[in-house]
């Protein structure tokens, strides 16, 4: 604590006024009770997932604290090689108390924190592990993040599946300058949450050393040993403005001296000295904590700044391996693949293919786990996974809360845990809610600097099937490829389905695997299962009709469309099959040979992919081309319910072909 202190006072005083700190939030008042907490967390696999002001319980779990300054100051090392703020913390530990990678949003460590929860209990349950069944996670939050949708999701999912896991509220009574009083009714999540049931509740005063002691015990026991969650609560001042920068002119001069008085130093204090401690003792210990917290300082900035060439690696996997998170850093050796169908058996259609790689992986690799909401007995809207739950069990199978951040946060702790989940958004627009945790999974292994990563597989349908709307048919790829870290493939038929689903389930990146409305039971999009071995590379696109005068790029339902306009008019059809990474090389080549290029995607045509496309293909073929660029897109407009208003703004067979013979005739 004395530690803490120090490094809070010298960043106040000299740090950020030299503006060698950026961002600076004083834990001073949080950080007594944040301390009792993490000598607490002994188990070999315990998690805690905290926020910005959580550098004290980090001092517990023996983070060096030159690291800690180094990304308080953007130096190399540190938590993130200087990536990311320095509160924003992480600290790997396979043989101890880990530190999940924390996010800079309010309320979204409860969910990832959620699922680490019921990894432990899928390691144990499913795989027994004895280490895990006595492990616990905690997530950190104040009383502003109470009410937030990840603390609520979290909330449902640890009570409704009975997991080990402690929500651990510091109330100071403001989020940033609103009282508490309009996050949680009477400013008290923890009387509020009373009657919630599966829920233990624990409350009290964290600046009083016993009671703050006792309640830390008491809370984090009965987790352990119930492996049920819990909530405590403990009060607490906020000493310094909600960060540096805040002047606190919201609290009156009486509030502040309140708060003042309740510093939980000087309770610490009078309870240790004379009678437990002696007050030479108390300053040794005091002036030792200085010492290194200035021996600390001096090694940080002494560290030198990142290299700039290196900020765009890590974005993927590139050969060396995170310290912590996804399948291969648990001695997972992926089966030998190969990249050439082998034509076995009647044709399937998607569904069918996808539905028999998911079994296949499921069998080979104990770690792969399904959930989504829907995906049981019923086997998901679109029955993609009937019958797994029968066969695998509600362990591995299993259905989850309307909760669709629940849904990919979870996926995020379970995966940083070792498993490989395969999460569903049952369509497209669904995945709205959960936003903030599909951006920060991606960027984890970048802002980490590779010490975490949370390899998973995002299955999600979307696309026009019989009829439009605004709420199932969206496709809007090009939002996920503009969240980094995050592979995409969108297959257009059941052979590259299983291909590309084998490799996401393999590999060591987060995935979105869109699985198009119209194609899952298309005809067209039938075909011979490839093999037990077949897995496709990301980023290799296919020539599905050759040509000579112009080229056609396009992926998913508009592919056998464009087929079908390429008939008798001598143009290459290119299916791109995954957009990130896509296939540029094959594209450019293809239209340095055309001289022509036309883009077709159901997408929206203002800022849709195509138009990154034609981006390229305007800086690194122009001259070779013989007319302009041109893309065939919807209108910017929703997707609309009507058949026949759908088949006028979704691209058609006639309306590409007329296109073709237009750019041909250019």
């Amino acid at each position: 604590m004395a530690l803490s202190r120090a490094l809070d006072r010298m960043e106040e005083e000299h740090l950020v006024p030299a503006k060698k700190v950026l961002y600076q939030f004083s834990a001073r008042g949080h950080d007594m009770a944040q301390i009792l907490l993490g000598l607490q967390l002994t188990g070999r696999h315990d998690a805690i997932c905290g926020y910005y002001r959580s550098r004290p319980i980090l001092l517990s779990l023996e983070v060096d604290p030159v690291e800690a300054l180094a990304a308080a100051m953007g130096r190399s090392g540190g938590y993130s090689d200087g990536r990311d703020i320095g509160v924003v913390f992480n600290h790997p530990n396979p043989d101890g108390a880990t530190a999940l990678p924390m996010c800079g949003g309010v309320g979204a460590q409860f969910t990832p924190t959620a699922g680490w929860a019921q990894a432990l209990d899928y390691h144990a349950r499913q795989m027994g592990s004895a280490d895990h069944g006595n492990s616990i996670a905690v997530a950190l939050g104040g009383d502003g993040s109470v009410a937030t949708n990840g603390f609520w999701s979290a909330l449902m999912i640890a009570t409704t599946r009975k997991l080990p896991m402690l929500f651990y509220i510091e109330d100071n009574g403001y989020g940033i300058s609103v009282p508490s009083g309009f996050n949680s009714p009477g400013g008290d999540i923890a009387a509020n949450l009373a009657s919630w049931s599966g829920l233990t509740i624990f409350s009290g005063d964290g600046t009083e050393p016993e009671e703050a002691a006792r309640l830390t015990a008491e809370a984090v026991a009965h987790v352990r040993i119930s492996r049920a969650p819990a909530l405590l609560r403990l009060t607490v001042p906020r000493l310094q403005g909600h960060s540096y920068q805040d002047t606190q002119t919201y609290k009156s001069d009486a509030v502040i001296a309140a708060e003042r008085a309740r510093d939980p130093w000087d309770k610490l204090k009078s309870y240790l000295v004379p009678d437990r401690l002696d007050a030479s003792e108390w300053t040794r210990v005091t002036e030792a904590a200085d010492a290194r917290a200035e021996a600390a300082r001096e090694a940080a900035e002494a560290r030198d700044i990142p290299e700039p060439k290196t900020v765009t690696q890590h974005v993927f996997f590139e050969g060396e391996m995170q310290r912590m998170g996804g399948l291969h850093n648990h001695g997972y050796i992926p089966p030998k693949a190969c990249a050439d169908p082998d034509p076995q058996g009647a044709r399937l259609n998607m569904v069918t293919a996808i539905r028999r790689t998911l079994e296949q992986e499921m069998i080979l690799n104990e770690r792969v786990v399904l959930f989504g909401e829907d995906i049981g007995p019923k086997g998901g809207v679109h029955a993609v996974t009937l019958g797994l739950q029968e066969k695998f069990g509600e362990n591995r199978v299993f259905d989850t809360s309307l909760s669709e951040e629940g849904i990919v946060g979870r996926a995020v702790g379970m995966a940083v845990a070792g498993l490989m989940p395969v999460p569903e958004i049952q369509f497209r627009k669904y995945a709205e809610p959960a936003t903030e945790q599909i951006n920060d999974c991606g960027t984890m292994r970048w802002r980490s600097a590779n010490r975490f990563a949370a390899p998973m597989v995002l299955r999600m349908a979307g696309g026009f099937f019989k009829c439009g709307d605004p709420w199932h048919s969206q496709t809007n790829e090009v939002a996920f490829v503009h969240n980094p870290g995050w592979k995409f493939a969108v297959p257009s038929n059941a052979e590259d389905a299983v291909g590309l689903l084998r490799t996401a389930l393999r590999g060591n990146d987060p995935v979105i695997f869109f699985e198009h409305r119209a194609m899952l039971d298309l005809p067209w999009a039938r075909r011979p299962w490839p093999g037990d071995a077949f897995a496709l590379p990301f980023g290799k696109a296919k020539i599905t009709r050759p040509g000579k005068a112009l080229t056609v790029v396009t992926w998913g339902a508009m592919v056998p469309r464009c087929e079908e306009a390429a008939e008798g008019r001598d143009a290459e059809v290119i299916d791109l099959r995954t957009l990130m990474p896509w296939d540029s090389e094959l594209v450019l080549d293809s239209v340095r040979r055309t001289g022509r290029c036309l883009i077709v995607h159901e997408d929206l045509q203002t800022a849709g992919f195509g138009a990154e496309i034609a981006a390229r293909v305007a800086d690194e073929a122009f001259l070779d081309l013989d007319a302009p660029v041109a893309r065939l897109t919807m209108p910017d407009i929703p997707s609309p319910h009507n058949p026949v208003l759908l088949e006028h703004v979704v691209p058609s067979v006639a309306s590409i072909a007329a296109k073709i013979d237009a750019l041909k005739g250019f």
